[in-house]
């Protein structure tokens, strides 16, 4: 598996490479795509990052882990291949949108425009072992992306942080609330969004009401 990544992260991560819990988190993830199926393919890890470069970034969209079926996770979270069915989650993401900018629903389940347009969609774990999911947490990517979240939030000002369900929100204390927005709501799963936790947030219009007030071109979801 080899390190290539966007040159504007590269040059701010450059120090974690080094360090001794991502050589070891390394030599895990290379063992286990090398023994087991593994998503998403090696060459989509960093997807996230090589997409949206650190300069671009004007939203953050925080997941757990990889979706662990066959062909589904692209290195962005919430994102699928658009060969595959879009699980429940995304399609209730997609009403939510809907909904909220009295748009047709999308379609599309890969969100690689999402990217283009200055959105990290970062999982707080990159890899999962099919059909596992969880299987590679507690190996060191949580401690890689945390760095992540606070490199955008301290070199970065109005930022948007979307955290969706309780896993996400407890990375609340990693953002500035200063000169960033946090919006935060019930995960879009099935179990989550039919208790009335997701469906009526209107994330998405806030977020582009934020980003148009501060200079930035709002994002075509």
């Amino acid at each position: 598996m080899k390190l290539n990544i966007e040159k504007s992260w590269l040059n701010q991560l450059e120090k974690e490479f080094n360090k001794r819990y991502f050589k070891d988190l390394i030599y895990f993830i290379k063992n286990q795509y090398n023994k087991k199926v593994c998503y998403p393919p090696s060459d989509l890890i960093f997807s996230s990052l090589n997409n949206c470069s650190l300069r671009d970034v004007k939203v953050v969209i925080v997941g757990q882990d990889p979706y662990h079926g066959r062909n589904q996770a692209n290195g962005l979270c919430f994102s699928v291949d658009s060969k595959v069915v879009n699980p429940p989650s995304l399609n209730n993401i997609f009403k939510e949108i809907s909904d909220d900018l009295n748009c047709e629903i999308r379609k599309k389940g890969d969100l690689m425009d999402w990217s283009k347009q200055g959105i990290l969609l970062l999982n707080s774990i990159l890899t999962v072992e099919e059909g596992i999911p969880g299987s590679h947490s507690n190996k060191g990517w949580e401690t890689f992306t945390d760095n992540i979240l606070k490199l955008v939030s301290n070199n970065k000002n109005h930022i948007v942080f979307m955290l969706w369900g309780g896993y996400a929100k407890k990375k609340d204390f990693l953002i500035s609330k200063t000169n960033n927005l946090i919006l935060k709501t019930g995960h879009p799963s099935p179990l989550s969004a039919n208790r009335g936790y997701w469906f009526g947030n209107k994330h998405f219009s806030r977020c582009n009401d934020y980003l148009i007030k501060h200079g930035y071109k709002p994002i075509n979801w």
